[in-house]
């Protein structure tokens, strides 16, 4: 056995295996499976999300299916991703599942921002439909579902509040728990010091020392090895050890060059730059401040393998006041064309500039992103190749609060598993796929805002709407999410995942009573690199 338990829990935070794992042969073929692509290098779910959709006739290239490149993202507010275009994918025709409308005709009745963030990554309705303040999702999120599988030791995912925590149901989108909101982290801080104990600065054992100072992993637990290659054992079992000493030469490498402070400081992360990001939240929030560096801690958190599911998301009803941006209204406001949470009325000055403002400024956060992860190094990939790192949007259009032909933007294959470099038109390939009307409310020489008006800017509710339900098979399955005999993400399962959330119809949702019911298993096969 093994001298002392905190060298297994060091190697299980560096993405290694406890030295008893060979023996458990479901854990060994699990995790030789789970990295057989991309070198070795564990696959990884990276997502950043923010409010009120965006501009889709300006965000959106023109091309709905088939190969993307730089010069049709240049055209577009994805203008900062035209040099990662051969790694992007963009999914199109995708709807998110409980549509607020007075109808009810795609979801609940209770609010449009509230019941949109519970139900995003829950694919489940929220209760209580009376008090739209206080309504929570009825099930579990995204996060919570593929981290208990993939993360080391089934750690809780990593979400992180740029800008600081907020407790609303309108500011949170990941339930550990149905009806219990995961706030996650907005202190950069405290990012940081979870992290540094890792490469020798805080209370570390013996062994991560000796791995910070450039000795490998190998070098650490060879007496054990050695111990146990004296055992008698079966050839069964004699396999399994050699197969594990493989696998740890194969991985050594890369933690013993990158998870370091000289990594952490190649970043631009010292105590006095995180302490520096590190503010109080609120509506008067500075995000320039803290978001690189929250991003920065993101990878460098996937780089020491403390968390291979990690979600960002930014704040919503901040005003936008740095950058050469500075707004009078929020960005909620500004999302409804007339400066505040009203639907109709008179419409802000310029406001459609002031939106693009917006989303160029996220777009070029998305690219920073990409671009830190596509700079990392894990044998012959990147880092970026080796995750799925998504760009998720409330919504499409703000003003209309629709949930059909949203803006998703994928960046990584995540080991080869996604096709990349294109657009695909998820409802069978259409190439006419519109994208919606943005500039119809508010443009050039408009004064007022009609309440009727307010759908004429969104997609028509007929287009673009295969559920989200089965892109998130598609990003649990690329990480090496199980699911049970009934498809749906199950601990110590074996199948692939078919079925995710409560329901993939929004007629479903009007009632939190009605029953688990997912017309259309299974995930995109045209998204995969092979479909």
């Amino acid at each position: 056995m093994m001298k002392n338990l905190n060298r297994r829990v060091f190697l299980r935070g560096l993405g290694g295996a406890v030295v008893a794992a060979p023996f458990l042969g479901s854990v060994a073929e699990r995790d030789a499976e789970a990295q057989s692509a991309g070198g070795g290098a564990p696959k990884r779910l990276i997502v950043l999300f923010t409010h009120y959709g965006c501009l889709t006739n300006r965000w959106f290239p023109k091309k709905s299916h088939g190969e993307l490149t730089a010069a049709d993202y240049e055209a577009t507010t994805l203008k900062h991703l035209a040099p990662f275009a051969k790694k992007l994918l963009m999914p199109r025709g995708i709807r998110a599942m409980n549509e607020w409308s007075f109808g009810r005709t795609h979801g609940q009745n209770n609010d449009p921002h509230g019941q949109v963030m519970g139900s995003y990554f829950t694919c489940y309705p929220v209760t209580p439909e009376s008090d739209k303040f206080n309504a929570k999702s009825t099930g579990r999120s995204l996060d919570h579902i593929a981290a208990e599988q993939v993360n080391p030791n089934g750690a809780a995912p990593l979400v992180m509040q740029i800008g600081g925590v907020r407790q609303d149901s309108f500011s949170n989108f990941s339930y550990d728990q149905p009806k219990q909101i995961f706030p996650g982290i907005g202190s950069p801080t405290t990012i940081y010091n979870n992290l540094t104990g890792l490469f020798g600065q805080g209370p570390v054992s013996q062994d991560t020392y000796k791995v910070a100072r450039g000795k490998s992993v190998i070098d650490v637990v060879r007496e054990d090895l050695e111990s146990f290659e004296r055992v008698r054992m079966s050839k069964a079992d004699k396999q399994r050890l050699s197969d594990w000493k493989d696998l740890l030469h194969q991985t050594t490498n890369t933690v013993r060059a990158q998870c370091s402070a000289a990594q952490a400081e190649a970043l631009g992360l010292t105590a006095q730059s995180v302490q520096a990001a590190s503010q109080g939240g609120g509506l008067g929030v500075d995000l320039s401040k803290s978001t690189n560096v929250m991003m920065d801690l993101a990878v460098l958190s996937a780089i020491c393998d403390q968390n291979r599911v990690i979600f960002m998301k930014f704040p919503g009803g901040v005003t936008f006041k740095w950058g050469g941006i500075n707004h009078s209204k929020d960005s909620h406001g500004i999302s409804h064309r007339v400066g505040d949470a009203n639907m109709g009325g008179d419409c802000v000055p310029g406001v459609i500039e002031m939106i693009h403002e917006i989303d160029d400024w996220y777009a070029k956060k998305f690219a920073y992103l990409v671009g830190r992860l596509d700079s990392i190094d894990e044998g012959d990939r990147k880092l970026l190749d080796n995750t799925a790192t998504v760009w998720f949007q409330e919504d499409s259009d703000g003003n209309s609060h629709n949930l059909n032909n949203l803006p998703i933007l994928q960046a990584g294959d995540c080991g080869g598993y996604f096709k990349v470099g294109q657009a695909v038109n998820v409802e069978g390939g259409k190439a006419d796929l519109a994208v919606g009307s943005s500039e119809a409310a508010c443009g050039p020489g408009q004064t007022k805002l009609d309440f009727a008006a307010i759908d004429g800017t969104g997609t028509p509710p007929d287009v673009a709407t295969q559920p989200i339900n089965k892109y998130f098979c598609n990003l649990l399955n690329a990480i090496g999410v199980k699911a049970g005999a009934d498809g749906f993400p199950a601990i110590g399962g074996s199948a692939e995942v078919t079925c995710f959330g409560k329901h993939d119809d929004t007629k479903l949702f009007v009632s939190e009573n009605n029953p688990v019911s997912i017309k259309d298993p299974g995930e995109f096969k045209m998204l995969r690199a092979n479909g």
